[in-house]
Order: structure tokens, then C-alpha cells, then sequence
């Protein structure tokens, strides 16, 4: 039996064995601040090996940096020994449902995430808090304080004389904001699919930063674009040009694996944007500009009809070589209007665009705005006061829309969730189109100010506002989904999953010892923990059910997993999807080892303290090479 880690993997251990393994003659070791030696890296071996310039020390070159992104990068990849504990009296339906609301810092929820999602989140949208000048709610380690990042930033000059006059507007705000978004940024970006997509909303302050911090992790090439949201009718006189919209930025995981980037064509749309006046046999069609602004071919065409001539717009080139329009002139896929008399355009036949999308613009002035978004709260919640410049269900409606999410079983993932719109959207799609979408909505229990307008309704914290939100909205849906009988009801059953788990950070179930079990002797070989400690290594308040869910995470099983809690020989046994996990932690003899052998399980786990003898102890792995000899089997 082998015994599960119970911590997120430590990246950087993992990048340097990969490093070392590759170059082993660039390891080195050195000593830190504190004179521990520690291990290194050679950069002027490694630089010999690779044959080429690595640049390194003060030499110039383009880089994007600020004061601590080391250590952001650092906490990015530093593991952690937390865990996700299931709360079922505040979930809903949460044996049937696929959903996930999880309660907890974003940043620690994403790592506990990391191995269980990885590559399996279609669609991430966040909204997270912008850079107002002020503090962050998210006060991770590398946050500073005024007179430290002074120091940092070189703001004094040689004379001890301060440089900047405004600390509000100084860099210090800048950074923290860089440092709170870049380590989640960087760990989302291994959860989603290869032609998985991320929308971030962001303001114009941070919107430079932004995309310089995407362009690092996504990288360039996959940059997707940025919609221009607007977000309200006027800016209230707010600046001296008062902003009026936001921004979404896009970027995918490999541009090269996205579907396009757009809606699906219905019939509704063919019918409202094709004809076919001229009878054409290959259908109906519309027509398509013949130039484009990227550099291209510049020649005259000449309508063979009249005779006239025309060269592409100012600024733009033709689409295709002269060789490639004379063909399509020819074909009749190249007509100078529907008169034959003006500029050359393409024609474009439905039946080839069946399997393509309509393009999204940039510019979204129809899907929603704050004001509406506050409509919706104050209807679901009658109090559109709960949060300050909400997001529309339109809006993340529309960019679930564009991003591919189809009708099957894609995750999406909102971990600055708020007032939870982006599960209100989810649902509301399913609702419309028949779709199984799921939803998983992380949100940082941030007290509510008790002068506020959430303490006055008795919600003592914002998750507690998400969850009702998701919970009135779901009902909604559903009874208007009866209503419409939009969906295959029958009576017991409803195809539309508005249910929710919820589970919440906290640390480890298991105690120290678990973890370090070398330093519970002391040098002076006293015991450094009480003797029951040695006994059990698993923390009091613990539930079983607390345990399974970290061995889920920790063996990468999906958290939404069907599970079936069942009674084997009189002791507590979970199946987890069909049998793949079987989990025991109640005290086990040979009968119930037997019996979960037989049930052919991947995985079956149990408490090591909890073999009921050391016969059964002996037994165990004889009985499972009896019955499921490929079971993998582990403890805790």
C-alpha cells in the first residue's frame, strides 16, 4: 500500500529535477540569507549548453517586471496542504448535481484544483477587483506596505528626498494589483483545455498590465482580442473624459486548437441574412467585402461587364492574387453587386458556412449593462443594492456563447464569482438550448460592512448573497422552463441541473504528523507531540466525508463525482463514480477488505490506524492479489 501525499505538487521541485535531469552539470548549490545551503542553478553552464545568449545580471532586454514578481511567480508554483470540506446543508440537491460553488482564497482553491482540473475547464471568465488605488481584499504574502515599498521601489532619491508627491496614484498600487492577479492567472492557465478560452474583465487602468501579464502566461500568438463592454449611458461626470465601458480581453490556451470564435449559425439567421435573387444553384448567399487592412496583393480588377476598373480602398489589399480573382469571376463567387455595376464582392454560399461561426465584433453595446444587472439582483434578492456595478446575465450569456461552450459537458469556471452572474448564466443557456453545461464559482468569504446594504438583509458575508442568487435564480429558471415546456419534463425528473455543492476551504484534515513525521522527535529526543497524536494522524472535527473529498483531490477525481455511501460487513463504504474510488475509514476486518476487493474497484483507500488487526494487516494485500489484483491500493 502506498500512501497518498495529501498536498498540491510542489512545481518549482518539479521544474528543477526537469532542469537537472536535462542539464545535470549546471546544478550547483550556494547558501541563502540565512547561510543554509540550498540548490542552484549555474546560469553561465546552462548558457553553454543551450549555445546561445542567456541573459541575465542588469543587461538590458525587453522584459515586463515590477517590484515582488518573483515572488509571485514563486507562490504560483508552492505547494500547499489544504483541503476542500463539503458543506451539504448550505448545497443544493448535492448528491445529483454537477455543480460547484467553493468558499475560499481563489488563489489556494485554484492549486487545490490544479490536478483534479487539469486540462478539463472549457471556458473561464473573471471579474476581478480593479485597481481603485487602495488595498485588496486578497492580502496574499507579498504584499507591502507603504514604507516598504518605498524601499523597494527606489521613490527616494540619494538625498533621502521623497520623488513621488501622490502615494494613491504611485506604482506601489500598480504592484499590488500585479501581484495579486499574476500567481491565479498563471495556475488558471493549466486548467483549461487545449481549446479552452479565458475572458478577464478589467477598466482602463490596469488594462496595459493586463495584457502584458497574458502575453507572459498565455503567450502573444494566442491573444484573442478585446471587447469593449459598455457598461452604462453616462459617466457621471466622472474624469474629464467620463469612462462609459469596460473592457474583456480574450486569450486562449492554443490558438491553434479553438474553434472559431463566434456564434452558431441557426436557420433563424440564414433565413434573415441569405437570399438567393439570382437563383444560384449552389443556394442561398450573401455577399462579402473583397479587401482587408493586412498587407496584401494591390492590383486593378476590371468588371468584364463594363469595363470599369477599381483598386481596393485606400489603406486596404485584396483577398485574393489576380490568378485567384479571375477564377472567382469566372465561377461567378466574385460579382460587382447584386446590379453588376459597382465594386467587386464575394459571394458567400450557407451551405459552406454551415460549420463556421458569426464572428463576434469588439464592440458590445447590446448585451446588458450594470443598470440591468442591478435589476436582476434586486428582483431575484429585492435589493439591487447588494453589490456596486454588478455584471449583466447577458453579458457572460453572450461570451459562453461565442466560446464554444457546446451542448455537452463543458466546465465553466468563474473564481472572482461575486453575486455569481456566471452561474446564473450557465443555467440559463442549459434552460434554453438543452445543454449540460457545469459551473464552478470559487468566491473569498469577504465579510459584508455592517453599515452596508448586505448586513442590513442578513448576509453575513458575500458568498452567502452568490449562493441565494444561484439558488432563486435556479427556481426561476426551472418554473419557467415548465412553463415554456422548453425542456423533456417528466414527474420526477427535471433535465436541468440547478443544484449546487458547496464545499470550503480549510486547512489539512490530517494533523502535522501526517506530513513530518521525521521531526516529532526532537533533537533532545523528547516528543515534540502528545502521544495520541502518534495514534491518530487525523485532526478531531474531521468527518469521514471531509476525508474523501481530499483524497478526490488528491487522486484527481472530478469533486462533482457521483457518490454512493453504502454499509459493507456493517462499516461505512463510499463509492465514488461507479466504484472507480471505494473509500473505508471506519475499522476494517478481513470481511469487508473481501468484499471491496470484489467490487473491482481503481482506487480503494483506508485509514492505516483502522485495520482491525495486524492479521488483517497482513491479509490485505493477499485478499486484493485474490480478487482485484490491478486495484490501486493506498492509506491514509
Amino acid at each position: 500500500m502506498n500512501k497518498l501525499s495529501l498536498h498540491t505538487p510542489d512545481l518549482t521541485e518539479s521544474n528543477y529535477n526537469a532542469l537537472a535531469s536535462l542539464f545535470p552539470n549546471a546544478v550547483t548549490e550556494t547558501k541563502d540569507e540565512n547561510g543554509e545551503v540550498i540548490r542552484a542553478i549555474d546560469v553561465d553552464v546552462l548558457a553553454q549548453e543551450i549555445n546561445t545568449h542567456v541573459v541575465s545580471g542588469k543587461e538590458e532586454r525587453y522584459q515586463f517586471t515590477w517590484p515582488d514578481k518573483k515572488k509571485a511567480v514563486l507562490l504560483a508554483n508552492s505547494p500547499i496542504t489544504a483541503t476542500l470540506r463539503p458543506c451539504r446543508e448550505e448545497s443544493v440537491d448535492f448528491d445529483n448535481t454537477e455543480n460547484i460553488y467553493i468558499e475560499g482564497d481563489n488563489l489556494d482553491v485554484l492549486k487545490l484544483l490544479r490536478e483534479t482540473y487539469l486540462n478539463r475547464i472549457k471556458m473561464i471568465y473573471i471579474d476581478p477587483p480593479y485597481n481603485t488605488g487602495n488595498d485588496f481584499v486578497y492580502n496574499d504574502e507579498w504584499q507591502v506596505d507603504s514604507e516598504q515599498w518605498l524601499g523597494i521601489s527606489g521613490d527616494y532619491d540619494n538625498d533621502g528626498n521623497r520623488m513621488v508627491r501622490n502615494l494613491d496614484s504611485n506604482g506601489r498600487f500598480h504592484s499590488d494589483w500585479l501581484n495579486m492577479i499574476y500567481p491565479r492567472l498563471r495556475v488558471a492557465r493549466d486548467l483549461l483545455t487545449t481549446d479552452g478560452v479565458i475572458f478577464i474583465s478589467v477598466d482602463d487602468r490596469e488594462i496595459k498590465n493586463m495584457l502584458n501579464i497574458c502575453n507572459e502566461i498565455y503567450g502573444e500568438t494566442n491573444y484573442i482580442g478585446t471587447i469593449l463592454w459598455k457598461k452604462k449611458t453616462n459617466g457621471n461626470n466622472m474624469g474629464v473624459i467620463p469612462p462609459v465601458h469596460d473592457y474583456i480581453v480574450a486569450y486562449s490556451k492554443s490558438i491553434n486548437n479553438i474553434d472559431e470564435i463566434g456564434y452558431e449559425i441557426t436557420e433563424e439567421f440564414i433565413q434573415k441574412t441569405y437570399s438567393n435573387p439570382d437563383n444560384d444553384t449552389r443556394g442561398v448567399w450573401t455577399t462579402m467585402d473583397l479587401s482587408a487592412n493586412h498587407k496584401g496583393p494591390h492590383f486593378l480588377i476590371k468588371n468584364p461587364r463594363t469595363g470599369e476598373e477599381f483598386y481596393p480602398p485606400e489603406g486596404r489589399y485584396w483577398v485574393f492574387n489576380e490568378k485567384e480573382v479571375a477564377q472567382r469571376i469566372a465561377d461567378g463567387r466574385i460579382i460587382f453587386g447584386k446590379s453588376g455595376t459597382v465594386r467587386p464582392v464575394q459571394k458567400v454560399f450557407a451551405s459552406e458556412r454551415i460549420n463556421g461561426k458569426i464572428r463576434a465584433e469588439s464592440w458590445w453595446d447590446c448585451h446588458g449593462m450594470n443598470e440591468d444587472a442591478t435589476k436582476e439582483i434586486k428582483e431575484l434578492l429585492g435589493n439591487g443594492k447588494l453589490f456596486t456595478h454588478p455584471k449583466p446575465t447577458k453579458l457572460i450569456y453572450h461570451l459562453i456563447k461565442i466560446s464554444s461552450c457546446i451542448k455537452s459537458n463543458d466546465i465553466i469556471l468563474d473564481f472572482f464569482s461575486g453575486s455569481a452572474t456566471t452561474a446564473h448564466a450557465v443555467m440559463q443557456l442549459n434552460a434554453e438550448d438543452g445543454g449540460n453545461r457545469k459551473f464552478i464559482m470559487v468566491q473569498l468569504p469577504e465579510v459584508c460592512p455592517e453599515d452596508g446594504e448586505a448586513a442590513k438583509a442578513g448576509y453575513k458575508n458575500i458568498c452567502e448573497i452568490g449562493k441565494e442568487r444561484i439558488r432563486r435564480a435556479g427556481n426561476k429558471i426551472l418554473a419557467e422552463s415548465k412553463e415554456n415546456a422548453s425542456l423533456p419534463f417528466d414527474q420526477e425528473h427535471s433535465p436541468l441541473d440547478i443544484g449546487f455543492r458547496v464545499l470550503k476551504l480549510d486547512s489539512s484534515n490530517m494533523k502535522d504528523v501526517y506530513y513530518k513525521p521525521q521531526e516529532i522527535i526532537a533533537e533532545n529526543g523528547k516528543l515534540q507531540v502528545d502521544l495520541d497524536g502518534l495514534v491518530d494522524n487525523i485532526k478531531h472535527d474531521r468527518t469521514a466525508e471531509d476525508l474523501l473529498f481530499q483524497v478526490m483531490l488528491d487522486l484527481g477525481i472530478l469533486l462533482s463525482s457521483k457518490i454512493e455511501k453504502r454499509q459493507i460487513e456493517g462499516k461505512t463504504v463510499f463509492s465514488v463514480a461507479d466504484n472507480f474510488l471505494i473509500a473505508c475509514f471506519d475499522h476494517i476486518t478481513d470481511e469487508t477488505v473481501t468484499e471491496i476487493a470484489k467490487c473491482k474497484p481503481y482506487y480503494a483507500v483506508f485509514r492505516d490506524s483502522n485495520f482491525d488487526s495486524d492479521a488483517t494487516l497482513v491479509n490485505f494485500e493477499q485478499i486484493f492479489k485474490t480478487y482485484s489484483l490491478e486495484t490501486k491500493r493506498k492509506v491514509l
